[in-house]
Order: C-alpha cells, then structure tokens, then sequence
C-alpha cells in the first residue's frame, strides 16, 4: 500500500471527524469490558474502545465503509448499522441468528458495506441479548463532496445521544425477569450522551454532563440520536424552538417545533439558532408513555451554554412534557412530511402487490416454572417469534431445510377488537403460538403494511424497525384500522420516510415499501423488552435477474455456529 494512502487511512482512524477524501473508511472496534461511574456506583460494562457512548462514525454517501470487529469479552457480539439500507449486503447487517452468527470470544469479523443512496445521521448498536445498553454510538453520513444540504449550513454540528442506565449488570436484569416470567425492572436513569446530568445528585460522577457551547447569532446542528433499550423520549430546549431537517436520514420539510418525540433506533437533525441573551438553558430528555406501563420516569438534562456565560449564572429551566402527553408527541409526528423535491423525491409505491396487516401486541402463556405460573409474552400476529441456533440469512442462500417455514401469516389469523378489550371481545385462549417464521417477498414487490397495536393485556407504543429498507408512512390514527375508510385519507404525496416507525397505543400504523433488497430482514419492535419476548419476524426477498439484483456470496470471515 502507498505511504499516503495508508497516512489517509490513519487520520480517518485516529480522528473521524475530520473527514479525508477517500471512498473507503476504515474502523476498528474492540468490544472490552471497561470501568465506568454513573448513578453515584462503578461497574464494569460492554463497551467499544472502551468508550460509553461508543465512537461516532463518519463516512460520506458512496462510501464504502469496512469495520473490523474484535471480541475481547466473555460475550458473545454483533453490532447492527440501524438504517444502513445494506443493499444486496446483508451478511453485514449484524443482528444475531438472522443474518449472521455471533462473533464469538476471542474472535473478529469485519462488517463490510457501501453507503448508497443515503446521507444523514444514523446509528450502530449491539444487536444480541441487551448489550445495546451499553454498546452503541453514532453514524454519520455527510453529503457527497461539493453537495450542500437542502438548509442552512450550520456553523457547527454535534451528536446527541439519548440512553438509558442500569445500577445493575443488564444481562442479569432480563434473566431474571424471563425465569420469573415478568416484566424486567426498569432502568435507574436516562442520559445525554452518557450521563444524567446536572440535577442529578451523581452529576460530576464519572465525568462531565454534556454543555453544548454556542455564539449569539450563530446555528448548531444537532444530531439527536434514541440509544435507549425501552422508552420513547421527548427532547426539549429551555427557551429555544428547534428546526427538524431531518429523520432517520432522510429530509424533510423544514418546520419548527418546541419538542421533539424520538423512539428507540431514531434519530433527528435539528437547527437550533443561539438567539436568546447570553446564559445557560437546561436541555431535557424525559419519558413518553400514554398506557399504564411502568417506565423510568428520570429527566435527563444537559445545558447551552452561551459564550461569555459565567459558570455560576443561574440556569434557565424548562418543565418537560408529562409522561402521558399524547397530544405534545402527536403534534410532533403529524408535522413530518419528505422534503419530496426534484432532487430529494418521496417515491411513494401507488400500486400494492402485497397487503399486510400485522397485530403486535403482548399476550400470556402458561409457565408451570413461573411466579404466577404464566409468562409475559409478546407476538405479531400472535406468533412469538423464536430465535434460531442457525443465521436465517445463510440457512436462505444455502438452501439449508429445517431452520425456518416461510408461513408466516399476513393476516391475524384470529379476528377480534385489537385496539381494545371490553369483555366477550378478546380471544378466550391468549396463548401466543412459537415459530421461526417468514414471509416471502419476490423481488421487487410492493408491500403495504399495517401495523395494529393490541389491548389484550394493554394498549402501549411499539417503534417498529425494519432492516434493509427505508419505508414511507403513508397514514396511522386510532383505534382498530379500517382499510374502507381509513385507505382514503392516505398520504402518498410527501409521507415522512423512515426505517423505524411508533405504532401508536391502541391504533395503528401503515407504511409502504418496496421489496427492491435481496437477503433475509429483520422487522422487530426496537423496545428491547418486546423483542426478548417475541414481537418480531423476518422477510425473506428472493433475487431478481442477473448479479445486480442477487445477494452478493457471503464473506470468508463470516462467523460461523
């Protein structure tokens, strides 16, 4: 290799944010356990380069971007790229037992894939048990070079990262919890980019909380990204309105908004103009949860800090909204819409080959071994979905039998008033049924699905991911979808265009792709909780014609069983 090029490759590696020319990125990932204090207690965590959050990745879109992963803890590993679209490269779309065998102790895999077609701020995270808590850190995609963003150039730009933090060791937490058959405890605390900050009592515990300094008169770019394993959160500003330009990395039209809602494996960019007089505003980060399900109910907090500010200034406050504030987070996702310019258009499928509607909701199973002698269960189309010993993905390209049944069914095989459940109304047998089940797409099929939350045991959000594709949300409300009625107020002009979608509480959602990404793809509730019990399945997409439109072969470094 050159001298200059391998220069190149080590200031990419050394210092990301300062992006060198170059179409190939090149990380390493060490995955240690490490020391860290939060919450006034020191615990050993999982972590990447011994970093809490982990390191923020930066690439441009074309880039093709080459991680090599080295297990050095007692766990087994993977990381997903949430959003990466993958494109005829699921072998490097990381979640455990569906595209790939875990990377075992001692051993590596390098995660190799080209960023095609997308720029923005995205997110990688552990993808197995819930070592996401912990492992976890930004994407960055900037434009290609010379390309300006659809908005105002910020003056600066930074990675805000919502998480959530266990006093315990979180692997325990959710053993513990299936062996009794409950709900796990929830979490201690929320943080911004790792702690929980200055009105914490363990603020100056482990660090700094995070201070966002900034000039009068100049914008900042905030990159805002939800970690957290279990809960929605509003983000919010003391005295500042934020401008969204974008979600999931995708434009949008620009609107301004005093509170955000951002579930689980979202993300959003935000203008944030220092126009208010010098001093320090309290940023906050706080539960949204509209059934009665318990959450942590912690604030985390952080500050802007004007320049000129003295430290001993008082701190400008700001209440956040309630937990229960349906209304605060509704205003927020009505507002989104695509950018649908001529260069950045909302290409909206019109014509649906495939109509599905999916139930996602909890249930309850007998457990002879269990504390009430039942098990929290969780389903979609009350099928609880159970985790292979063989990755899905190369069980598909091998033609390997008896790993996984592709009959999934596309409708709820039982009929009954999902969005509620006043008596005689709900099934009379609320057992779920177990399978490795898929649905088969051909290639480049439409797809529109309707996601229907359930009241059998309560109403509750569920974020909704889908991995290998990006997909518009044409429409959502309250209550039981009716595909008369409710398919006429659709929007197929400019729906917002995501990869993870809330299913409200007592309603549903619709979204509409297209099948145009070949492989096996996860779609699972990103509430980690929901996932540990069930509540997901998996797409298999066939080849098309020709190389172009097949899976590419799977790598030689590829984990094996």
């Amino acid at each position: 290799m050159e001298a200059w090029v391998r220069v190149l490759l080590l200031v990419a590696f050394l210092f990301p944010a300062a992006i060198v020319e170059g179409r190939v990125r090149h990380y390493k990932f060490n995955v240690v356990m490490k020391n860290t204090t939060r919450l006034c207690s020191t615990k050993p965590i999982v972590t990447v380069n011994g970093r809490f959050p982990g390191p923020n990745l930066y690439a441009r879109e074309d880039d093709n971007v080459l991680i090599k992963v080295v297990n050095h803890v007692k766990y087994n590993i993977t990381i997903h790229w949430h959003g990466v679209r993958q494109l005829r490269t699921g072998w490097a779309d990381g979640p455990a037992y569906i595209t790939q065998c875990p990377i075992q102790p001692g051993q590596s895999y390098t995660y190799n894939f080209t960023i095609t077609g997308q720029r923005g701020t995205l997110l990688w995270h552990a993808h197995i048990l819930w070592l996401r808590a912990t492992v976890h850190g930004g994407l960055v995609i900037l434009p290609k070079r010379g390309v300006p963003y659809p908005y105002p150039k910020p003056d600066k730009e930074m990675v805000v990262i919502l998480g959530e933090w266990w006093k315990s060791d979180t692997e325990a937490v959710i053993n513990q919890a299936m062996q009794a058959g409950m709900a796990p405890n929830v979490s201690d605390a929320h943080t911004i980019n790792g702690h929980p900050g200055p009105l914490s009592p363990c603020s100056s515990q482990g660090g700094g909380s995070l201070k966002l300094q900034v000039e009068s008169g100049k914008k900042y770019m905030l990159r805002i990204i939800n970690a957290a394993l279990n809960e929605e959160l509003f983000f919010k500003v003391a005295g500042h309105n934020l401008t969204v330009v974008e979600v999931d990395a995708t434009y949008t039209k620009p609107f301004t908004i005093d509170t955000l809602l951002i579930t689980p494996g979202q993300t959003t960019n935000v203008l944030l103009t220092a126009d208010r007089r010098a001093g320090k505003y309290l940023i906050t980060a706080s539960p949204f949860m509209d059934s009665p399900i318990a959450v942590d109910n912690m604030t985390a907090t952080a500050t802007v800090h004007y320049s000129g500010t003295l430290s001993s200034s008082k701190t400008t406050l700001t209440n956040p909204p309630p937990q229960n504030a349906t209304s605060v987070a509704n205003n927020f996702i009505n507002s989104l819409r695509s950018l649908n310019s001529k260069k950045y258009p909302a290409k909206v499928p019109l014509k649906v080959d495939h109509k599905l509607l999916f139930t996602v909701g909890l249930g309850v199973n007998p457990c002879p071994s269990c504390v009430n002698g039942s098990r929290v269960v969780a389903a979609i189309n009350n099928v609880s979905f159970v985790m292979p010993t063989f990755a899905l993905l190369q069980a598909h390209y091998f033609n390997k039998s008896g790993v996984f049944t592709t009959d999934f069914p596309g409708n709820p095989p039982i009929t009954f008033n999902y969005s509620g459940n006043p008596p005689g109304t709900a099934p009379a047998n609320m057992a779920t049924m177990n399978g490795t089940r898929l649905y088969r797409l051909p290639y480049n099929a439409t797809v529109q699905l309707v996601l229907q939350d359930t009241g059998i045991i309560a109403p509750e959000n569920h974020p909704i991911h889908l991995h290998g594709f990006n997909f518009f949300q044409i429409g959502r409300g309250l209550g039981n979808f009716n595909p008369k009625n409710d398919s006429k107020k659709f929007n197929l002009v400019d729906p917002v265009e995501r990869n993870t979608i809330g299913v409200p509480s007592g309603g549903w959602t619709a979204i509409r792709f297209i099948a145009d990404n070949p492989g096996v793809w996860f779609l699972h509730c990103h509430l980690e909780v929901h996932t540990t019990w069930g509540l997901k399945m998996a797409f298999v997409v066939a080849n098309g014609k020709g190389p172009n439109e097949s899976l590419i072969p799977p790598p030689s470094d590829l984990p094996t069983c």
